[in-house]
């Protein structure tokens, strides 16, 4: 089941005290930012993080799952009614993930040939 633009609006609303939360399509689901940085995704109207230690240490219990396929690599937050708990796993999320790549601005040469 997809998820739906209502539940991505709530859960960025729910995080927005951690920063500029935007989402954008990304294969057929949402991904999740917060000041630029890469952190979650919304599939089928739940909101997973990236797994870091932070939240093995905030959410002890969660196994790590792979929402999209793939390997484990997300936890499952259902807590999303606790806008603190979501703050702060946010930052403490984000201090752990390394920062964005900066696109270097090149583009590829197409020759007339």
């Amino acid at each position: 089941m997809a998820s739906t633009l209502e539940f991505v609006e709530y859960v960025a609303e729910q995080l927005h005290e951690a920063g500029n939360i935007s989402y954008k399509k990304l294969f057929g689901e949402y991904g999740l930012w917060c000041d630029g940085k890469f952190f979650g995704t919304v599939e089928g109207n739940q909101f997973y993080v990236k797994m870091t230690q932070a939240g093995h240490e905030m959410m002890p219990e969660a196994v790590p799952a792979a929402p999209h396929g793939g390997r484990p690599g997300m936890y499952l937050v259902e807590e999303l009614e606790d806008t603190a708990f979501l703050k702060e796993l946010t930052e403490r999320t984000l201090m752990e993930l390394p920062e964005p790549k900066v696109k270097s601005g090149k583009r590829k040469q197409v020759s007339n040939s």
